[in-house]
């Protein structure tokens, strides 16, 4: 039912660019999360209730695109073998170790920083890996000759959508962050594209599966930026 209520409010945006909003939507019940969290006990508590909040309130759904693009790309086999192992409802190894690591280094980081910091960080994680769907969406084909649910979303997004998306990141990032905030969202388009020529060379496109995965990675990648320029 989580699935459904978070694609129903992307379908319902006038654009899949707007998806940055619902992120700052998820965020602001995280940074609810974490504030409520870090007045029961002090630690690395608060930072792992926000993370598995973040799991819960998601569905898992682009936790679970990311496990499957790993199982895909890096199974070593043919382009065709790697888009049948990517619907597999199966989790193999290389899933587990990617999921385990994101979930890791995203407690890790919001642990390391400060509280006022790492209150800003969770807030606004979940739109900048919202703003890589967009941008991967946007940035290139659908690598499946059939019909999926990547297809709808890949299909209606363009240039537009990205740049409404990175306007609406980047009054958000800086806001929060002030000059920082450029920084973040920059790192975020040049990790996307580099992403999306890497998949695109696999499997000749990109899926749900896939941006899914550009969602989660932007967001790792956004607090290890945290970390390292605090």
């Amino acid at each position: 039912m989580i699935k459904r209520i978070i694609l129903m409010t992307q379908f319902l945006t006038r654009m899949l660019a707007f998806a940055p909003l619902v992120g700052m939507l998820i965020g602001g019940l995280m940074a609810a999360v974490y504030y409520g969290a870090s007045y029961i006990t002090q630690g690395i508590f608060p930072a792992v209730a926000a993370v598995i909040f973040y799991a819960f309130i998601t569905g898992g759904l682009h936790i679970d695109g990311l496990g499957d693009t790993f199982d895909g790309l890096f199974s070593n086999r043919s382009r065709d073998r790697m888009l049948e192992i990517m619907r597999d409802s199966r989790v193999g190894t290389n899933a587990v170790i990617t999921i385990v690591s994101v979930f890791l280094l995203n407690i890790a980081c919001i642990d390391a920083i400060s509280k006022e910091a790492a209150f800003k960080a969770v807030f606004f994680m979940p739109a900048i890996g919202r703003l890589g769907s967009v941008c991967s969406a946007g940035m290139a084909t659908y690598a499946r000759s059939g019909q999926g649910l990547g297809k709808a979303f890949i299909d209606i997004c363009g240039i537009n959508e990205i740049i409404i998306g990175t306007m609406i990141s980047l009054l958000a990032a800086f806001t929060l962050f002030n000059i920082k905030g450029f920084i973040f969202v920059g790192a975020a388009i040049l990790f996307t594209y580099l992403f999306v020529k890497f998949v695109t060379s696999k499997i000749g496109g990109m899926t749900g599966d896939t941006c899914g995965a550009a969602c989660e990675l932007n967001q790792t990648i956004f607090l290890v930026l945290m970390l390292v320029l605090k």
